[in-house]
């Protein structure tokens, strides 16, 4: 079944393409505007000291992101070297720079360091007694609040990217939990059902008794088919864009020419099915396989409490809306009143594809199911 991923704030990290151009323009002006102007009036042995810093600190920025603890303590030594050189007025800017993706990904060690790199700037300033002493404390404000910024902006993205993960998780855990309910409870359903009609033949021969086993293994090889290829497809694709990869197992599974198969191990299990597939035209394969474990389901309910009872399926288009209707002639509601995991999931499946799900104890007696879905996929 498609899902509709939500939108991960992780994709507010820039991609590789996209981060050695700011980092590089960052660069630039870091050195252009704090490292040039001091390093060019100096004498020469620590202009040349100044601008093997300079150099230093420019790599530390176009490697933050791929060595972000390194980069910051590099930025960091190269910053505090220069200031008590007299080569480097840069209050801290190109630490901060690199402090963001380090915050993004360890917040509680890159508030250590920037607790300790502001201390040693503040000690620094102190310690070497530049002559204007308003400079120095402005500087240090400055140092402070950027690497502050940097920090808070850090471990509040990465805190978004954690719990988009979590919920990203939770999600695929409960898809998973779906999927194997409906797999697995329908053929174990069945199985039961068949076994237990099967057992309750007083002169059942040996012809009819290999019947049953042989129907018993069908369905039991086909659970664990369809089993094995959901465990690939979440192997394949253990990120975001699982639900993709899930999607295109479920419709190699599931799916409306499958239908004639789940009807015919319904009547196998002793349930008096009257079937009507009357759908003209191609199918989305997607909206193909809900309309296949919406049908499953129903009748997995119907051999589990309603066993013996006669039902209907009924799929049929119309007007561009696929309409599934399952109807059994059991009991009705008593075994319906939970709103079990079955059919909350058969809910969660049509409105991911862009549908609805009802279901009613009918007039007349029994239970009915009915699905409502778009006839082209979800838009």
């Amino acid at each position: 079944m498609k899902s509709r991923s939500p939108v991960d704030p992780a994709s507010t990290v820039p991609g590789k393409s996209m981060r050695l151009l700011p980092d590089a323009l960052a660069a630039v002006v870091v050195i252009g505007v704090f490292w040039a102007p001091a390093t060019a009036a100096s004498d020469w042995p620590r202009a040349a000291i100044g601008a093997v810093s300079a150099t230093v600190t420019a790599g530390a920025l176009l490697l933050r992101w791929r060595l972000p603890a390194a980069s910051t303590v590099t930025a960091a030594v190269a910053t505090l070297a220069g200031s008590a050189l007299g080569v480097c007025q840069d209050p801290m800017l190109a630490t901060a720079w690199c402090l963001y993706p380090f915050a993004l990904a360890r917040a509680a060690q890159a508030r250590t360091l920037m607790l300790v790199l502001a201390g040693l700037f503040a000690a620094l300033a102190a310690v070497t007694g530049v002559p204007d002493a308003n400079d120095v404390g402005r500087r240090l404000v400055l140092a402070v609040a950027a690497l502050s910024v940097s920090w808070l902006l850090g471990t509040a993205v990465g805190r978004r990217i954690a719990l988009a993960r979590e919920a990203e998780r939770a999600r695929v855990r409960l898809e998973v939990a779906r999927d194997v309910h409906d797999v697995v409870g329908h053929a174990l359903g069945v199985i039961s059902a068949e076994a237990g009609v099967t057992r309750s033949l007083p002169d059942a021969g040996e012809r009819e008794l290999r019947d049953s086993l042989a129907d018993i293994e069908t369905h039991a090889r086909r659970a664990l088919e369809e089993v094995q290829a959901l465990v690939r497809a979440l192997r394949s694709s253990p990120g975001p864009g699982a639900g993709d990869e899930r999607a295109k197992e479920e419709t190699a599974v599931a799916g409306v020419r499958r239908l004639p198969s789940v009807i015919d191990a319904t009547r196998a299990a002793g349930v008096r099915v009257d079937a009507r597939i009357a759908l003209d035209g191609h199918v989305d394969d997607m909206v193909g396989a809900v309309v296949f474990r919406i049908v499953q389901e129903a009748l997995s309910n119907v051999v589990r409490h309603a066993a013996g009872a006669a039902c209907t399926v009924d799929v049929h288009e119309d007007d561009g809306t696929i309409v599934v209707r399952v109807r059994d002639h059991g009991p009705g509601a008593r075994w319906h009143a939970d709103h079990g995991f079955g059919l909350e999931g058969m809910r969660e499946r049509a409105r991911l594809a862009g549908g609805t799900v009802t279901w009613r104890n009918h007039p007349e007696g029994g239970f009915e199911v009915e699905a409502r879905l778009p006839g082209r996929g979800a838009r």
